[in-house]
């Protein structure tokens, strides 16, 4: 065998090495091991190896010898190799800054399809949509799946984003691109937002037609997304003729029965996920807190959150918590739900004394509403609807120097209640 040949299989079996080493979060040794190619004078390094080093240089922050592959790839004219560039603006845009990978897909000499949608990306992953809605109107190539796939994902995230995602996604086949997974996960969302259920059905049709529609990450995003729009029974046909059901699948057609106050139903399903087998996760447990929540079920509430912690080892959350102290609040046991508040092993959130609150005006309970309005407060100085309610609550017993003491205490806190209006 030549002695071409022998490096060559040299450089095949420390690549080898190499990608293992990336792949399994060794990134220390990975960049031993690049040191010692990289200064083996028998070997030439090939351009595949430069990604994976980056890669490891971006886990552990590694950005002196980052820095150092770029200026090789720029001596070396390796920007010219997309791989590399690509792997670079990444490398810099996740660890270091998003104007050094900005300028570095400036110095590209030869920009494709590929270049232009890892820095439009960035700007998505950073919330910088204005710069790249910008990057994508100057592209000088067309775009591709990857390019309209970022701008999609993400414009579901910012204001008025997700309708001007779903014309992405119009645009996008009117060019002769096919959407593929990706692209519908990421619209999906957008849908959700904007209540379009005939958007849902639309993306659900095309899945059908281009044999997308059996991958159970879409599946399981479509029942979520009927559900959040009230289409249950579109929820459950998907559920239904799914032939692979996770855990997210079972969470969330859960969650769906949960937001429209089937109860009962949210409960069923997931009898029927436990009788499959299928371990609940701490999704599946807030969806069942929140339908025994909204139904005023409170002692299933408790004894769904004593199976979470003690049955399936699930830690709970200030969620969790916000579901059982509602749960126990709907139901008039004011005091057992202070007492949850009081045992958190968190601090209590918003939404918890709000829950607390909110039941104190119900049921007349003027000391306890004291100590939820005082904790809010505390944690949303500014919101206005606390002190309004607590306002309300003495008033509701007669005690109309308090009322007017919450009143005074609002103007001198500089807290304005937002005047309301209507669209009619």
């Amino acid at each position: 065998m030549s002695s071409n040949s022998t490096n060559y299989m040299r450089l095949l079996s420390l690549t080898k090495q190499l990608t293992s080493y990336v792949n399994q979060g060794r990134h220390l040794d990975a960049l031993s091991l690049f040191h010692t190619m990289q200064t083996s004078p028998s070997l030439t390094l090939d351009p595949f190896v430069f990604p994976l080093v980056l890669k490891s240089c971006a886990a552990i922050h590694r950005r002196r010898l980052a820095s150092s592959i770029h200026a090789h790839a720029t001596k070396s004219s390796l920007l010219s190799n997309q791989f590399v560039a690509c792997a670079l603006i990444d490398m810099y845009g996740k660890c270091f800054s998003i104007s050094l990978a900005r300028k570095l897909f400036d110095e590209i000499p030869q920009r494709n399809a590929v270049s232009w949608s890892s820095m439009i990306s960035l700007y998505t992953r950073y919330g910088r949509m204005d710069a790249a809605l910008g990057l994508f109107q100057s592209m000088d190539v067309e775009p591709n799946e990857s390019t309209f796939n970022a701008i999609i994902a993400g414009l579901t995230e910012v204001g008025d984003g997700p309708s001007k995602a779903i014309g992405f996604y119009r645009r996008m086949q009117e060019l002769g691109l096919r959407p593929n997974l990706i692209t519908l996960l990421a619209l999906l969302p957008a849908c959700v937002v904007l209540a379009a259920l005939s958007s849902i059905k639309e993306i659900h049709g095309y899945a059908f037609r281009s044999n997308i529609e059996p991958h159970p990450q879409l599946r399981s995003g479509l029942v979520e997304a009927y559900g959040r729009c009230a289409s249950l029974v579109n929820a459950r046909n998907v559920f239904r003729y799914m032939k692979e059901r996770d855990v997210v699948a079972w969470s969330s057609l859960i969650s769906a029965y949960a937001l429209h106050g089937e109860a009962r139903a949210a409960l069923e399903v997931f009898k029927q996920m436990e009788l499959a087998k299928v371990r609940p996760d701490d999704i599946t447990f807030l969806g069942v807190l929140k339908a025994c929540s909204h139904a005023g079920l409170a002692d299933e509430a408790l004894g769904y959150f004593d199976r979470m912690r003690i049955d399936y080892k699930v830690e709970a959350s200030a969620d969790h918590y916000s579901c059982l102290v509602d749960a126990l609040s709907r139901a008039g046991r004011l005091y057992e739900a202070y007492k949850v508040i009081k045992e958190m092993t968190m601090k209590p959130t918003a939404k918890t004394w709000g829950a607390l609150l909110g039941a104190c005006r119900t049921y007349g309970e003027v000391e306890l509403a004291e100590i939820a309005g005082r904790a809010l407060f505390e944690i949303e100085p500014s919101n206005a609807a606390n002190y309004v309610l607590l306002a309300k609550i003495y008033a509701s017993v007669g005690r109309y120097e308090e009322a007017e003491r919450m009143r005074m205490e609002m103007k001198e806190r500089g807290v304005k209640v937002a005047p309301g209006s209507s669209w009619i």
